[in-house]
């Protein structure tokens, strides 16, 4: 992702408290996931499973 789309985007994130803000370094300032969150739950449990899918897939084509 650009940093001028991430740009466009950081200040709804953090409204709607998908990202946290944990520090500022400097002129920079780190965020992370809101794990607490709903959202950011299901969108990680979504990873996990489109990751393990692939996993399996792939792992399928290797045996066969």
């Amino acid at each position: 992702m650009s940093y001028n789309s991430l740009k466009s985007f950081i200040d709804d994130f953090l409204k709607n408290k998908f990202l946290i803000k944990t520090r500022k370094i400097g002129k920079s300032d780190y965020y992370k996931l809101n794990t607490e969150n709903l959202f950011v739950k299901n969108l990680i449990r979504l990873d996990w499973i489109l990751s393990k899918g692939y996993i399996l897939k792939e792992n399928q084509a290797i045996i066969a």
